[in-house]
């Protein structure tokens, strides 16, 4: 069985929104987009690409998938994480789009719950999700995570969407890996319980 795993961009204060580029995500009249590129360091990208040896698929949410699409099929195959993003299968939770042009993408059949229990009763590996945040909510609100693996920023903004929000319950954590980098980025992998 494949474990689904959250993997996230956060500052210290939970912000998730905008992290790639000024105009990545404005909602809400966000104005700090760009923000994590200042942290990025060799060991942040060796880590990604040993993340990248278990997954086996991708699970997305509509905004970001349309942004995922816009840019990874024009990057090179060189690039590692191009690579395995173009080649590995993509899912997609959506109710306004019917089909998807990035290859090895499909629409996510059904009701989330249901599908998301079949995508992970298929196979073995990790089923990664990135981005993705209303998605994320709804994935923690039906049990389905199995753990997150999160780069923790040294950086308060104060304002912007949060990873973590209104949850229906507690729930307890397992810290599983702890590596700071350089820049000061705690690279965090906690299981759930």
């Amino acid at each position: 069985m494949r474990k689904l795993m959250v993997i996230e961009f956060v500052t210290l204060d939970g912000v998730m929104q905008g992290l790639g580029s000024p105009d990545e995500d404005r909602d809400g009249g966000f104005e700090h987009g760009g923000w994590s590129a200042p942290y990025f360091d060799e060991t942040q990208a060796s880590a990604a690409g040993e993340g990248l040896k278990d997954t086996t698929a991708y699970l997305f949410g509509r905004r970001t998938y349309e942004k995922m699409a816009a840019f990874w099929p024009t990057q090179p195959d060189e690039n590692p994480m191009a690579a395995h993003l173009n080649a590995t299968p993509k899912h997609v939770a959506t109710r306004t789009l019917t089909s998807l042009g990035w290859p090895n993408a499909r629409v996510l059949d059904g009701a989330l719950v249901p599908a998301v229990q079949s995508l992970k009763a298929e196979g073995d590996g990790v089923i990664a999700v990135l981005g993705s945040g209303v998605l994320v909510q709804e994935l923690i609100a039906a049990d389905l995570v199995d753990g997150y693996r999160l780069f923790l920023h040294p950086l308060l903004l104060g304002t912007g969407k949060r990873l973590f929000r209104e949850m229906p319950r507690p729930q307890r954590l397992r810290l599983v890996d702890c590596t700071p980098t350089g820049t000061g980025v705690l690279m965090l992998g906690y299981d759930v319980v």
